[in-house]
């Protein structure tokens, strides 16, 4: 599988390169260093923690045996 370095950006193989996807272990090293660094960061949740721990669930029922009369 060929794909680009994310530290330098020089094209790097599976087959080849034993730090893929980063080309040397410098670059991999360089990685680790922004994450423990927080220059990257996981991104905010998409949902609210507190709904799925609320009593309240919401269900979603689809009938797929319903026809429908549209026409496409």
């Amino acid at each position: 599988m060929k794909h680009k370095c994310p530290i330098c950006k020089v094209e790097t193989d599976s087959a080849v390169h034993a730090d893929f996807p980063f080309c040397s272990e410098r670059c991999r090293e360089r990685d680790l260093g922004n994450w423990a660094s927080e220059k990257y960061v996981v991104s905010d949740p998409i949902f609210n923690e507190e709904e799925l721990t609320g009593d309240k669930h919401k269900t979603i029922l689809l009938d797929l045996d319903e026809t429908n009369d549209t026409e496409h």
